[in-house]
């Protein structure tokens, strides 16, 4: 186990208010230890995890293999494949751009920016939040994926372009992968990107962990996964570490005015009822203490977690390259307290 700032990463001490430095000690060594058990019972084949408090990364963890043919270890600088948890990003350069920067209003029908939108009625708040058209919430990240087009008509650029230069590189994400097309760059891939930002992120890429089913706690590797394309709901290849300057950064104001970010981490209403998503994000409390988090899934190749307690500055990141932190737990049914990974942490550090 190390500790390590953001950036530049410097050693920093483990402090956590209210806890005596050696029982927060204790505290990340006896979570180090069952997380680890955990990942081993679920035949994760790696694991890289990480938690932020106040900005700061106190404690971070790589354990497994992110490939296993090559005997290559999981650290928490590995990239992988985040899923739908890119929704985060989404709702953060839509919020950004449209609202924050521009006269969006969360009332505005899609169709207001998109006119082929197929549902007349739907508005941006309801995509946002996964209201269902008839109300209610239903988890549907391909209708999320329609605010693609949204940030991008508002924004008056392309959806990968705002996400680097909007969120990417104002939270000093350098190791972050719009796509994993970049592998085989087009000629426009470097026109809109740059060829030094195109030759970094191909460098990335190929250190992406591998993906690999687990059946019956055994990794196998998956030679059919196919890679996500980019959008407001998929595709962000990633590192914990980049994660957690991005949780710096939102809780900073650097991304988001407050006002802004405060309404995203609120549940949505529909109709008089509460839903348990905000603004691309899921909402929920524990021990009194609101919760907001997000996960991404992608069968039999990758899952991924972030769960923050806002009123402590306290952040919980994880990224498997299997789907074991997201699929036994039916997280998009909206309750966090599911996961085995979210619940440790939850016990251990708001208790």
């Amino acid at each position: 186990m190390r500790i390590v700032s953001i950036a530049p990463l410097v050693l920093v001490g483990i402090a956590v208010s209210g806890q005596p430095a050696s029982a927060q000690s204790l505290s990340f060594l006896q979570f180090d230890r069952l997380l680890e058990a955990i990942r081993v019972e679920a035949g994760i084949p790696g694991l890289s995890a990480a938690i932020v408090e106040n900005g700061v990364v106190v404690w971070e963890f790589g354990k497994g293999k992110q490939d296993i043919e090559s005997n290559i270890a999981a650290t928490p600088a590995t990239p992988y494949q985040i899923g739908q948890l890119s929704q985060a990003f989404g709702s953060t350069v839509l919020l950004r751009k449209c609202m924050d920067q521009s006269y969006a209003e969360l009332t505005d029908r899609v169709r207001r920016w998109t006119p082929e939108y197929p549902e007349a009625a739907t508005t941006l708040g309801e995509l946002l939040s996964h209201t269902a058209p008839g109300g209610g919430y239903r988890y549907a990240p391909e209708r999320f994926a329609a605010l693609t087009g949204v940030a991008e008509e508002c924004g008056d650029k392309r959806y990968g372009q705002m996400l680097v230069e909007e969120v990417f590189e104002l939270a000093g994400m350098l190791d972050s992968v719009p796509g994993q097309s970049f592998l085989t760059p087009s000629s426009d891939d470097t026109f809109f990107f740059g060829a030094p930002r195109v030759t970094r992120y191909a460098s990335t890429l190929r250190t992406i962990a591998v993906p690999y089913r687990v059946v019956n706690r055994r990794p196998q590797r998956n030679p059919d996964y196919q890679a996500p394309a980019l959008d407001a709901s998929d595709g962000i290849v990633t590192t914990v570490r980049d994660l957690a300057r991005f949780d710096a950064a939102l809780d900073a104001g650097v991304l988001l005015d407050e006002v802004t970010r405060t309404m995203a981490w609120q549940p949505a209403i529909s109709g008089l009822a509460a839903l348990p998503t905000g603004l691309g994000w899921f909402v929920q409390g524990y021990n009194g203490q609101p919760v907001i988090w997000q996960f991404g899934r992608i069968d039999g190749a990758y899952s991924s977690l972030i769960v923050k307690i806002p009123n402590r500055h306290l952040t919980f990141i994880a990224l498997a390259n299997s789907d074991g932190l997201s699929a036994p737990y039916a997280l998009d049914a909206g309750d966090v307290t599911n996961s085995l990974f979210a619940k440790l942490f939850l016990k251990t550090f708001v208790p």
